[in-house]
């Protein structure tokens, strides 16, 4: 059966299932409407480290020892690990990565490193170069404030109306066998500018791809 290929579409023959799953978040999040949807809440947003940096990585640990666990496999049994973050060179990630004796790869595309890690991952599945793939994706906001405005020591101002990056980790587990959603296809999308310069108004940043993918 030949392979149905739109102009941005990946329509997979072998639908790629997950398996597991796992989500970690901070005290913030752990507050809001999707308190109830998440694997497991952290009063501390050190979660136990002296840094934030260091607790950025600490939570792709867990959500992927939790996706795992969920999925109920070893480690042995996955592949590959794709996994990204906000941070220089997607250090939270690759640090995380020498935790576990998993060939990896580092992606980065922000608030889609999610979506992006799933869509390269089940494109591996389908294509049957790996059997087992797990996707990471993590953010901190302590640590994208130090990053890309101001460290949090300096005790700056914040307008009423700035976003406010998640603390929080996400480990999905993709197979080619096995029992759970599938992914039937993937739209990659294109970078799309439209000269949103306030670095406090991500929203309106992404809101045209938002309006894209959305009903």
């Amino acid at each position: 059966m030949e392979r149905k290929r739109g102009q941005q579409t990946v329509f997979f023959k072998n639908k790629p299932i997950i398996i597991g799953h796992y989500s970690l978040v901070g005290p913030k999040e752990g507050k809001g409407p999707l308190r109830d949807y998440f694997s497991k809440i952290e009063n501390d947003d050190l979660f136990g480290q002296k840094t934030y940096e260091k607790a950025e990585r600490t939570m792709i640990e867990q959500s992927l020892r939790g996706a795992v666990e969920n999925a109920g496999i070893k480690f042995g049994d996955v592949r590959l690990f794709l996994s990204g973050d906000l941070l220089n060179q997607i250090i939270s990630s690759s640090y995380a990565a020498r935790s576990f004796d998993i060939p990896y790869v580092g992606v980065f595309g922000a608030c889609s490193t999610m979506a992006e890690s799933l869509a390269l991952g089940a494109c591996l599945i389908d294509g049957g170069h790996f059997d087992t793939v797990a996707c990471s994706t993590s953010s901190h906001f302590s640590t994208a404030e130090r990053q890309f405005r101001f460290p949090l020591e300096l005790g700056n101002q914040r307008p009423p109306t700035s976003q406010w990056t998640v603390t929080g980790s996400g480990s999905t587990i993709l197979s080619c066998k096995g029992h759970g959603p599938r992914i039937t296809c993937a739209t990659f999308g294109k970078v799309t500018d439209y000269g949103i310069n306030d670095v406090n108004n991500m929203g309106a940043a992404m809101a045209p791809k938002m309006a894209i993918i959305g009903p």
